[in-house]
């Protein structure tokens, strides 16, 4: 029951309607028993500092943010930590009287898909398919954890070239390689058969255009590959299914999104959530969907 006590929080975007946030805090909280309401909050660009200063006067623990905000929010808080500001976008936001500090999750969110799985990515070769926003963060989870080699593959080599650079730095400080390639050229087929994972970043088989895919010749993936795909709606992509049916076992994007989400939970409350309920409370959603 909401009271005069309940605390806020929600999620920030335009359009919003379609978030699954709420359903899975939502459920986290009562189960947590926590005394906060957790609500989509539509704001288009053009309202984004008024909408912050809002929330900032009245007092909101804290909101998640997704497209188109996650880049221009940089500039509207008082902190922000290094993940996000390697990557160059924030997703999750905390206020701790008055001060508005802002976290990307989406790292996070990402290597728990991987810990899930009992995937190590220590001197592990990769092939990153995309170079968006979403790339950017599995980029650097990729390069923090220890991965020997990264290949980006992209129909369009002189954005990736872009992110390459920009990562290029850190990446050569930890001890990874980077290297873009188009993902029809020779040399990209001699990655892929050398690669011990393959990350799709892409929204190519994202419903509802779901039979899309990366153009990947599966005859030239490394048999024992490991295959995720951020995508979680539908549960399985083309990518998944056609990776599935050459014998690579498989990662969708759930977890990705329960564990961003489950992190910005822990920097609100200073306590971890019930992950498997806000697993089954997203999967509910997807059904209740379709």
């Amino acid at each position: 029951m909401l009271t005069g006590k309940t605390g806020n929080l929600g999620v920030m975007g335009w359009p919003i309607a379609h978030s699954l946030s709420p359903a899975m805090q939502n459920a986290a909280l009562v189960k947590a028993g926590i005394d906060y309401v957790y609500t989509a909050l539509p704001v288009e660009p053009v309202h984004l500092a008024a909408a912050v200063a809002g929330l900032r006067a009245l007092r909101f623990r804290g909101w998640n943010v997704t497209i188109p905000h996650k880049q221009a929010m940089i500039d509207l808080l008082d902190e922000i930590d290094e993940d996000a500001q390697i990557i160059g976008a924030v997703n999750t936001v905390v206020q701790e009287n008055g001060r508005l500090m802002g976290f990307n999750t989406d790292v996070a969110g990402f290597l728990a898909g991987l810990a899930g799985a009992g995937f190590s990515l220590a001197q592990k070769r990769v092939v990153l398919l995309g170079a968006g926003g979403a790339a950017r963060a599995v980029l650097w989870g990729l390069i923090k954890s220890g991965a020997s080699r990264v290949a980006i593959g992209v129909r369009h080599p002189e954005k990736a070239e872009m992110l390459r650079q920009a990562f290029a730095p850190k990446a050569s400080t930890l001890g990874t390689e980077l290297a873009v390639y188009h993902w029809e050229e020779e040399r990209f087929q001699a990655e892929l058969a050398q690669t011990a994972l393959l990350v799709n970043t892409t929204p190519l088989g994202m419903a509802p255009r779901t039979e899309a895919a990366p153009p990947i010749d599966w005859e030239q993936v490394h048999p024992e590959a490991f295959v995720y795909d951020i995508i979680y709606t539908p549960r399985q992509t083309r990518f998944l299914r056609e990776a599935a049916a050459h014998g690579h076992p498989t990662r969708n994007g759930e977890d990705m999104l329960v564990g961003q989400g489950a992190v910005a939970f822990r920097l609100w409350f200073g306590q971890d959530p019930d992950r498997a309920l806000m697993k089954e409370t997203l999967r509910a959603q997807l059904t209740a969907q379709k």
